[in-house]
C-alpha cells in the first residue's frame, strides 16, 4: 500500500493524516478539536461531526494524492454501544465524566483482580468497564436493546465498511473487560450481562472489510479499499518497534497522556495504586506501562502563555531549585492524590517553562521506573520536540534516549497495520546534560 488515510482521534484533537507508506511521512493533514458535546444526557463525544469532517477530506485527500487503504487508531477508555439495528443506542460517554463514579462502590463489587486484567481501578469513565457498568444502571431499558458494543477505533470501521470488531489493543487498554495473559475476555463480560453482545476480538493488523460501496461513490474511493481492524493510539506509537526492534526496549507515547510501556524490561511487582497497568500490543502480548496525563499538566501549568524556556530561565531555576512537586494532574499517574506545589517559586515564566519540562520528564522517568524498563527509550510525539524534556529524559535513562523524527508516531503506526512489515522509524539520539543530575537527585528525595 502506497498511500494510507489515517483516522487518528486523540482526547484532544481528531485528524486525518495521509501517509506515504515507503516513507511513513504524512503527505496531508487536518485537524478539527475533538470537544464533547454538553449534553443532554451527559458530556458526550461528537460522532457526527467527527464523520462528515472525514468523509470531507478522504474525498479530498484522494482527489489530491490517492488513498489505497484506510487506518483508525483513538484513544482508550471509549466504546460505542449499538442497536439491533447498527444505531448509536445511547451518545457515547466522554471519560471525563464523573458519573461512573456515582456507583463505584457497586462496581468494585463486580471487577475482576488486577491479577487477571492488568487494569488498574481509575476514576470517572477510565475503566470502559464502569461506563458500561453506570450505563446500565442509569438506563435499565438500554440493556434490552443493546445489540453490540464496539470499541471505539472499530466504531469508525464499522462506519466505513459495515464489519463489527473490537480490537485486542482497545480491549487490552485498562478497560477490566480483558484477561491479556489469556488473551480472551474477563469475568466482568459475564458479570455485566454482555456475554455475547461485545462485537468479536481482533488482531489490529487484520482487514477488518471493505469500503462500503455507498462510501466509495461518494467520496471517489476505489470500490473494495480495505480497511485495517484498527489500533489504540498507543499501541501505534509502540508497532513499528514492536516489528523492528530487538532485544529490551521502551517506548514513550506523548500528547495529552504520556504513556511509557516497557518490551523485553526487568520483572517488576507492578502497583495499580500508581497507575502501573498492563497494556496489550497489537500482536497480543501483553506489556506493561505506566502513564501520566503529562500533556493536561502541561497545559495546565503553561496557562496559555506562549513564553519559552531560555538560557537564563534554565539557569535561574537550577540556581533556585525551583521545581514542581507532582502532581499537577492529581487523579492519576505514580502519585495520586497529591497536590502540585513548587519547592521554591519561578522566578520568571522562562523559569516556570524550563522547570515544567524537566518535571514531565522526571515524572516519565519514574514510569520507566515502575514498569522496570530497560535498554533504549524511543520518544514518540510532541514532548520530543521539546528539548529541556529530552535532555532530563536522556540524563536519567542511561541506556539513551532516541526521539523519532516523524511529527506523530501514532498515525505512522496506524498507517503499518495496512502493510506487511517495515523497519524500526528514523529516530535521532539525545545527549544527557549533567549539570540536571543533583537537581534530579532532590527531586526524586523530595517526592520519595
Amino acid at each position: 500500500m502506497t498511500r494510507i488515510a489515517v483516522i487518528d482521534i486523540g482526547k484532544t484533537n481528531a485528524k486525518l493524516a495521509l501517509v506515504e507508506g515507503e516513507t511513513l511521512a504524512e503527505i496531508a493533514v487536518v485537524t478539527r478539536p475533538n470537544r464533547p458535546l454538553p449534553g443532554p444526557p451527559w458530556p458526550h463525544t461528537d460522532l457526527e461531526g467527527h464523520w462528515q469532517f472525514f468523509l470531507h477530506h478522504l474525498a479530498a485527500f484522494h482527489a489530491a494524492h490517492g488513498i489505497d487503504a484506510i487506518s483508525v487508531t483513538t484513544h482508550g477508555a471509549a466504546a460505542v454501544l449499538l442497536d439491533g439495528r447498527g444505531k448509536v443506542a445511547v451518545p457515547m460517554l466522554d471519560y471525563e465524566h464523573p458519573g461512573p463514579d456515582q456507583l463505584g462502590a457497586d462496581y468494585d463489587a463486580l471487577r475482576p483482580a488486577f491479577a487477571q486484567t492488568g487494569s488498574a481501578r481509575l476514576p470517572h469513565g477510565l475503566n470502559l468497564g464502569a461506563q458500561l457498568h453506570w450505563l446500565l444502571r442509569t438506563y435499565p431499558d438500554l440493556a434490552t436493546g443493546l445489540a453490540q458494543v464496539v470499541t471505539y477505533p472499530q466504531y469508525w470501521g464499522w462506519r466505513l465498511t459495515g464489519e463489527l470488531a473490537t480490537d485486542v489493543t482497545s480491549l487490552g487498554c485498562h478497560t477490566d473487560l480483558w484477561d491479556p495473559w489469556q488473551g480472551q475476555f474477563s469475568d466482568l463480560v459475564e458479570r455485566l450481562g454482555l456475554a455475547g453482545r461485545i462485537a468479536p476480538a481482533r488482531k489490529a493488523n487484520e482487514v477488518l472489510g471493505l469500503l462500503r460501496p455507498e462510501l466509495a461513490a461518494a467520496t471517489g474511493l476505489r470500490p473494495g479499499t480495505p480497511v485495517a481492524v484498527g489500533i489504540h493510539d498507543s499501541n501505534a506509537s509502540l508497532y513499528p518497534y514492536v516489528l523492528g526492534q530487538g532485544g529490551a526496549f521502551s517506548v514513550v507515547s506523548t500528547g495529552t497522556w504520556v504513556v511509557a510501556m516497557a518490551v523485553g524490561g526487568a520483572k517488576a511487582v507492578l502497583d495499580p495504586a500508581r497507575d502501573v497497568l498492563v497494556n496489550v500490543n497489537a500482536l497480543g502480548q501483553p506489556v506493561p506501562s505506566a502513564r501520566f496525563m503529562g500533556g493536561r499538566e502541561y497545559e495546565i501549568v503553561r496557562g496559555g502563555s506562549d513564553v519559552a524556556a531560555s538560557d537564563a530561565g534554565r539557569a535561574a531555576a537550577l540556581a533556585a531549585g525551583a521545581m514542581i512537586l507532582p502532581a499537577v494532574e492529581p487523579d492519576s499517574g505514580p502519585f495520586q492524590r497529591r497536590a502540585m506545589q513548587w519547592s521554591v517559586p519561578p522566578g520568571s515564566a522562562e523559569a516556570r517553562m524550563a522547570a515544567l519540562s524537566w518535571y514531565l520528564a522526571m515524572m516519565t522517568d519514574t514510569c520507566l521506573g515502575l514498569i522496570g524498563a530497560r535498554g533504549p527509550v524511543f520518544v514518540e510525539g510532541p514532548f520530543a520536540r521539546n528539548p529541556d524534556y529530552c535532555a532530563m529524559l536522556a540524563t536519567l535513562r542511561p541506556d539513551g534516549v532516541r526521539l523519532a523524527r516523524s511529527a506523530t508516531g501514532t498515525s505512522a503506526g496506524a498507517a503499518l497495520l495496512c502493510m506487511a512489515g517495515a523497519g524500526v522509524p528514523e529516530t535521532d539520539p539525545v545527549a544527557p546534560a549533567p549539570e540536571l543530575e543533583s537537581y534530579a537527585a532532590r527531586w526524586r528525595g523530595l517526592v520519595a
